[in-house]
């Protein structure tokens, strides 16, 4: 019974070391595909159909 224990503890150990593996990809992906704030535009709002009232 003891050795079902220690394996259950060992799957914890590897689920959580994949679970942080792939956070930690997730955000690299995340920091490689973000636009820095000076590449982007302001958006600016379409007035033009007050024009036509």
């Amino acid at each position: 019974m003891s050795d079902n224990a220690a394996g259950d503890r060992t799957g914890e150990r590897v689920q959580a070391a994949e679970q942080e593996a792939a956070r930690k990809r997730i955000l690299e992906q995340a920091e490689a595909d973000r636009i820095p704030v000076e590449e982007t535009t302001r958006a600016v709002p379409d007035r033009r159909w007050r024009r036509d009232r």
